[in-house]
């Protein structure tokens, strides 16, 4: 039986979200999270400053067969929420304060990329731009996301 608990239990998961071997023990224990897999989510690139990665726009429509605003936002808050934590490094923890986006244009199939880009790394505050963009490089949306940096309390 596997439980939280269990050494090595998100293994599988995070080789498949292209999460680099040496990030392996800092998510070790919580893995990417059910909504990263469900959304399809998998990592280019991964650090403080930029983190990249790609998500598929089928699965994530709206009603109208195009992405979901909602989507771009899981994707942007996802790229800011992984970058700040890796700022705020052991004992820390990264907290989403603020997020916000703007969609410049629509798709309704392919993948996405996100690109998100460090704006602000301090020591209690990160603020990251991420800029989504479809396979020919148009923008689709560009939002910012804000985290709060504090102590892991036990």
């Amino acid at each position: 039986m596997m439980d939280n608990f269990t050494p090595g239990r998100f293994a599988g998961e995070l080789a498949a979200a292209g999460i680099p071997e040496e990030l392996h023990d800092w998510l070790g224990e919580y893995g990417v999270g059910a909504l990263v897999v469900k959304m399809g989510i998998h990592f280019i690139e991964m650090s403080p400053e930029r983190t990249v990665a790609t998500m598929p726009v089928e699965g994530n429509t709206q009603v109208a067969g195009i992405l979901h605003g909602g989507a771009h936002v899981v994707l942007a808050e996802t790229l800011g929420s992984f970058a700040a934590g890796m700022h705020a490094g052991p004992g820390r923890q990264a907290l989403g304060i603020e997020v916000g986006a703007t969609h410049h244009r629509a798709i309704a199939s392919g993948t996405v990329t996100g690109t998100c880009t460090a704006i602000h790394l301090g020591r209690t505050l990160t603020t990251h731009e991420i800029v989504i963009t479809d396979e020919k490089g148009r923008r689709l949306s560009t939002a910012r996301i804000t985290n709060l940096i504090r102590d892991i309390t036990s």
